[in-house]
């Protein structure tokens, strides 16, 4: 991606994931969100298995391919319109905006960096002050770069 669209895509996906911001909080059933979703609806693995054109054994093992974390989107998806809903699908930062994680990523390898060369110099009795500055004018440098 050229350097001059990275802060304008970085600022439209935090603007896209806003809706999923409070999903932190949200646990997925212990079986699952089909079971969880099918059993609250009164749908029968029956049902489905004909709406998916599938048998129920092979339903089921849906249900349990996603309990472990072994299930494909092509499926969650199919299994989902069976049930007349939609799969929402996104990947969101843990605890801050995609603007703010790709800068304390830069930041973690300059400051890494910086203290190195400013530890090298130090023992050549060359050291310099200013260290943050230097850190953060890497950091902005780093983030046009990319």
């Amino acid at each position: 991606m050229k350097p001059e669209f990275r802060e304008l895509r970085l600022t439209q996906l935090d603007r896209n994931l806003e809706p999923f911001a409070r999903t932190h909080s949200v646990s997925r059933p212990k079986r699952g969100w089909l079971r969880a979703v099918r059993e609250a609806l009164g749908i029968t693995l029956r049902e489905v298995a004909r709406k998916m054109r599938k048998t129920p054994q092979t339903v089921a093992s849906f249900e349990k391919s996603e309990e472990t974390h072994r299930i494909t989107l092509q499926t969650l998806r199919h299994y989902a319109e069976a049930m007349d809903c939609e799969l929402v699908y996104a990947i969101v930062p843990k605890a801050v905006s995609m603007k703010q994680l790709a800068e304390n990523r830069a930041r973690e390898r300059v400051e890494s960096d910086v203290l190195a060369v400013e530890h090298s110099m130090a023992l050549e009795d060359q050291a310099t002050t200013g260290i943050q500055d230097k850190i953060g004018r890497e950091i902005q440098r780093i983030l046009k770069k990319r």
